[in-house]
């Protein structure tokens, strides 16, 4: 990978060594905050709670595809710290509060033996100190939800531990409905029990296992009419007819009837497109990309199997905020009757704009289940899934790929074709192939050639956009819009350079300030208690592990920077932009904690992504 060009003549900015950088950031970090940290003591137990990465993975030989390719002595870098610690969000409480409480003039059913506190003023005096003298919920809806257990609980509790309610904004907000697509306690004992129906897919199913009869039947008719020609010899029984009467080709028709009401019709041209991000792409990351200019979003990846089984944790990927005027879902299966009934059920019971197929997964996990890039491979298990989720959608369905499988073998250019005729709305293709994952510049030539082939259906091109000048480059090749992934990871306000046209030079303290609309939107979405607050910490710190590799626009001798570029040690116009500069974990601990207060004892974290395609 290249590395980035810094200026160097400024008096503000020096490009310095890791070892000068990281001892002016811990020097300025206890001048400026030490005294208050180490009053709480968490000056040193930022860096001392973080986990320690494990030692660098060494090049694992793919033994099915080496062996397969013929080289058994290929080897390929895994990207994910696998083996990382995973907290449950209780760890972080040590005793709470009892619901008895929480729900006034209700009686503990545990009694004595309850190992919560009922007595208010002892867990309030137990209870860690508030981050802040406003509760952003309460300034918003007029009340709190989680009242005494709100670590902004001083906002709106009175001296007695009574919770306060503005009464003006609750009426102003009543009846309205900020988050939808909630998964309810009927549908999920329902689909627990088995007994949801799903009507349109098995008459979707029951055409399948239909036409695969009569193939079966042409089989055998064919093989016993050989069998008569034979016993009756050269001349005899020609003027029979044979047993089993022909069917005809196989049509569009018979597998799939018109539907009696038209899709819903959604114009995705010339929009822009955040990818649906696992991890990273949650509900209060996509407000603040609408915030910031873009058109799309999309949940995170859903497994089909999941959600059919009614699982909260699944069906929370789901959920879709206000603000996203233009929203869809993407799920992943390998199966057509799982994929169908999934699909069904969303239909049924969410509010979307659009259905996604993700067969561009490149996981392990997913892809050797036949899921993920799997389905790319097995053309006709796609080609039913598709036929039957287009079946009984109402939405449009769109499908996300990749080049291929296999580094040098593309095969995005066969299966498009082929798609169209599907019943596909719009196809997302990412310029690389699963063999490759991100370790080398996304195909954009090749995109161009797909883009043509796709016609009149819209393709969208995914890969390595991270300037509206990338961006320009892209919409060049006659794609109908552009995804993007990482870019919005390490920059979200990429989406108004693009439609403004411009490079913004954006302050520290404005990118602080998009920090704090997402704490203030994850408080939101996950809570304000400290389960709620650690949760939404977690999250931040999985988006620092990127939005550090962002290079200022003003300190770039030349613009713009590359998402390949590696950045040397430098130290930023002020002390907020040298230490958001930093790839130490602790350093991001301590964003966070500007934001969401100190870490609590226990706390530790080891990012998902190792981003070794950046190392």
């Amino acid at each position: 990978h290249g590395r980035a060009t810094l200026r160097r003549g400024h008096m503000w900015l020096f490009i310095t060594t890791k070892e000068k950088f990281h001892g002016f950031v811990d020097s300025e970090w206890q001048g400026s905050k030490g005294e208050k940290a180490r009053d709480n003591g968490t000056a040193e137990e930022a860096k001392a709670t973080c986990v320690e990465e494990p030692e660098v993975k060494k090049f694992k030989p793919d033994t099915e595809e080496g062996n397969k390719a013929g080289k058994p002595d290929s080897k390929r870098l895994r990207g994910q710290n696998k083996s990382r610690p995973h907290k449950k969000p209780t760890t972080y409480d040590e005793k709470r509060l009892c619901l008895s409480v929480i729900q006034e003039n209700r009686e503990c059913p545990f009694g004595d033996k309850c190992y919560f506190y009922h007595d208010i003023a002892e867990y309030m005096a137990s209870k860690p100190a508030d981050i802040g003298e406003s509760c952003y919920l309460y300034d918003t809806f007029g009340k709190c939800p989680f009242g005494l257990c709100c670590r902004f609980a001083k906002a709106h509790t009175t001296p007695d531990f009574k919770t306060m309610e503005n009464t003006d904004l609750v009426k102003a907000r009543e009846g309205k409905i900020p988050v939808k697509n909630s998964l309810s306690k009927d549908l999920q004992y329902r689909l627990r029990k088995h007994s949801v129906a799903f009507e349109k897919s098995a008459e979707y199913l029951k055409t399948l296992s239909n036409n695969r009869d009569k193939k079966e039947q042409q089989g055998n008719g064919k093989s016993e009419a050989r069998a008569a020609q034979v016993s009756a010899g050269p001349t005899g029984g020609s003027n029979k007819q044979p047993p089993v009467k022909t069917v005809g080709p196989l049509t569009d028709a018979d597998v799939i009837k018109l539907r009696p009401c038209e899709k819903k019709q959604v114009d995705f041209r010339d929009k822009l497109y955040l990818a649906p991000l696992t991890t990273c792409g949650n509900l209060p990351f996509r407000r603040v990309c609408k915030r910031l200019g873009v058109d799309i979003t999309c949940g995170e990846m859903a497994m089909c199997t999941n959600l059919l089984q009614g699982q909260q944790s699944e069906w929370a990927l789901l959920k879709r905020h206000e603000s996203e005027d233009l929203f869809g879902v993407q799920v992943e299966g390998c199966f057509p009757d799982t994929m169908t009934r999934c699909a069904e059920l969303i239909n049924n019971n969410t509010e979307v704009d659009f259905v996604d197929i993700n067969s561009g997964c490149p996981i392990d996990l997913v892809y050797k289940k036949g899921g993920g890039c799997g389905l790319m491979t097995r053309t006709r298990k796609f080609e039913q899934i598709i036929k039957g989720m287009d079946y009984v959608l109402d939405v449009p369905l769109t499908v996300k790929i990749r080049t291929g499988v296999q580094e040098k073998s593309n095969m995005a250019h066969k299966l498009i074709p082929e798609m169209k005729n599907w019943g596909v709305s719009m196809i997302t293709l990412h310029g690389r192939s699963r063999e490759q994952r991100y370790t080398k510049l996304a195909d954009w030539d090749y995109i161009t050639t797909c883009s043509k082939l796709a016609g009149p259906i819209p393709l969208f091109g995914n890969g390595d956009i991270l300037s509206y000048e990338d961006a320009m480059k892209a919409k060049e090749t006659g794609v109908a819009g552009i995804m993007i992934a990482r870019g919005a990871l390490i920059k979200p306000w990429i989406f108004t350079e693009i439609k403004e046209s411009r490079h913004w030079d954006i302050s520290s303290g404005e990118r602080l300030d998009i920090l704090r609309d997402f704490s203030n939107f994850g408080l939101e979405h996950w809570g304000s208690d400290t389960r709620g607050v650690e949760k939404t910490r977690t999250f931040m710190l999985e988006w620092l592990s990127f939005m550090c590799r962002y290079i200022p626009v003003g300190l770039l001798e030349r613009v713009p920077q590359k998402i390949n570029e590696r950045p040397p040690y430098y130290m930023g116009r002020n002390y907020l932009e040298s230490l958001m500069a930093s790839q130490n974990v602790g350093d991001w601990v301590r964003i966070s904690e500007m934001l969401l207060g100190p870490v609590p004892k226990n706390f530790n974290f080891l990012p998902k992504h190792k981003a070794n395609s950046y190392k």
